[in-house]
């Protein structure tokens, strides 16, 4: 309710005045009276009055002394607001109560709709105030509330070393004892949700969650981290099961007793988060259950090494069940994860690394996908990772092949061009190459294609048109004899393939030749 006290010398004013309040508002104002100023004072010492009502001329006490008296008395918890009561006669003695902020005057004899009026005004603006300020306060705590998650979060980043002073300030406030959560949710396309989204997302389960944790806060990584008992966490655990928030993923720490075990504790909700990456249907790792009965083995140097050896062979079953052996994976609800961290590590540094130092860059899809699986920890669960990495060695095999099929093709194109540098003047066709080679027929053709850049047939009439071209040069040859010696069935076929790669017959060309003017040709006769 608010207090609200009238002040006048005459019984009959306070007591119209009380009834006429209370009829026009019941239940709102607790109402108190004073027949003059010093009285008034008193009752203002007792117990602190929202609105003041009084009169200025009073004996004892006038209301411009008391007007004094309550703004130096009010000075640390806020002024009352004052209306003043006055006759004609004194109205203008009483305006010069504004320097105490009087928020408005009333004329004898009092009229309701005025008192009622100013009243409800001083009200609208109590409520403007007291929302104003609450609204600071909220502002203020909501700075404060940030600036701790940013203290705190700072001390999750940071590396072993000595905790600031605003940070172990910080971790006084925390209430022992404690449990640290971290959370991540993904969505079904493998992005992960934001942790403001997350935290909408939690108290859309059980309402706000400050109402059950201490501390709510991201860490570096944009993961949502929380603080509280142990109990919550459960709680929360059980709520996303219930609606079947299978990608929501918790991990919590054990429960400690020391602040200074703070960022231990989110150490060990981040380690526990991890350990769902071993199942695909877990969904809350406690770092308690991870601690005892985990499986490791010595590093799989000789089968790692086999590994490196089996890829380019074809082997591909082999190479799977080889995989399987190397990450046991018949252990692995039970295996430690550093195990298979190390494991990946070893993977990339002994096996894939030294495939590209060997064998040089693959293609551009085989490097996209090695730099995903580069890191066991870019997939959910190790399922994930697996087939990826499958999918990976099993593409550097197909790679390592190809490698080595390009320098057997290399070597046996390089064998087959010599041959027809050797026997072009010779009636010589494609058959007879690839049978040389010792290649099939069809896959000969494609190659020498690919290799030269033209066909069999172009190929052959070009290398027996330059060695024409060289017997032109010398006059003393026969056109006829020319065309026999470079291979050509008869000089008319020869007449013809020249001139189609030539534009000129062949006998024009020597006639070129022999008067100087056929380009490059006659540098070489004068050289």
């Amino acid at each position: 309710m608010t207090n609200l006290l009238i002040v006048d010398d005459e019984k009959m004013i306070r007591l119209g005045l009380k009834a006429m309040i209370e009829r026009e508002y019941p239940a709102v104002y607790s109402i108190s009276m004073a027949g003059n100023g010093a009285e008034a004072l008193e009752l203002y010492k007792q117990e602190r009055q929202d609105v003041i009502i009084t009169d200025i001329r009073m004996p004892i006490m006038d209301g411009i002394t008391l007007l004094a008296r309550l703004s130096a008395e009010a000075a640390a918890d806020g002024a009352p607001a004052v209306i003043i009561l006055s006759g004609h006669d004194d109205f203008e003695y009483a305006k010069s109560a504004i320097r105490y902020r009087v928020k408005d005057y009333l004329l004898k004899p009092i009229r309701r709709e005025e008192l009622f009026e100013i009243l409800e005004r001083i009200a609208k603006e109590g409520e403007e105030r007291e929302f104003s300020s609450h609204k600071q306060l909220q502002e203020a705590e909501g700075y404060r509330r940030e600036l701790r998650a940013a203290r705190l979060r700072s001390l999750l980043m940071q590396q072993e070393g000595e905790v600031s002073s605003a940070q172990q300030e910080e971790l006084a406030g925390l209430e022992v004892p404690f449990t640290v959560g971290v959370l991540n949710y993904y969505h079904s396309d493998g992005t992960r949700m934001k942790p403001a989204e997350v935290q909408g997302l939690l108290e859309q389960l059980g309402g706000p969650l400050e109402h059950k944790f201490t501390e709510i806060l991201t860490d570096g990584d944009g993961k949502l981290v929380l603080v509280g008992d142990g109990e919550s966490f459960l709680e929360l655990a059980k709520r996303a099961e219930s609606k079947e928030l299978t990608r929501l993923l918790l991990g919590i720490s054990r429960e400690s007793r020391s602040a200074e075990q703070f960022r231990a504790c989110y150490l060990e909700a981040c380690r526990a988060l991890q350990y769902i990456f071993l199942s695909p249907q877990a969904s809350f790792v406690d770092y308690t259950d991870i601690q005892a009965g985990r499986l490791s083995f010595p590093l799989p140097e000789e089968e790692l090494r086999k590994l490196l050896n089996m890829l380019g062979t074809g082997r591909e079953k082999e190479i799977k069940a080889l995989l399987g052996v190397i990450f046991q994976t018949e252990h692995l609800l039970r295996l430690d994860l550093g195990y298979l961290e190390n494991v990946g590590r070893s993977m990339n540094e002994r096996v894939l690394d030294e495939v590209f130092r060997t064998h040089g860059e693959a293609s551009v899809e085989v490097l996209k996908l090695y730099r995903q699986v580069g890191n066991l920890h870019n997939f959910r669960h190790f399922h994930d990772y697996y087939r990826a990495l499958e999918h990976l060695l099993l593409s550097v095999n197909d790679y390592i092949i190809g490698i080595k099929s390009a320098h057997t093709e290399h070597a046996d194109m390089e064998e087959a061009l010599a041959y027809i540098e050797a026997n072009y003047a010779r009636p010589l066709n494609m058959a007879m190459v690839s049978n040389y080679v010792s290649l099939n027929y069809s896959y000969f053709s494609e190659a020498f294609k690919a290799y030269t850049g033209e066909s069999f047939v172009l190929y052959l009439k070009k290398v027996r048109i330059r060695h024409a071209k060289e017997l032109l040069a010398d006059n003393r040859v026969k056109l006829a004899s020319v065309s026999e010696s470079v291979g050509f069935e008869n000089s008319k076929q020869f007449a013809r393939v020249f001139k189609e790669l030539e534009g000129i017959s062949p006998g024009e060309y020597r006639a070129k030749l022999l008067m100087g003017r056929y380009p490059g040709q006659a540098e070489d006769k004068e050289s």
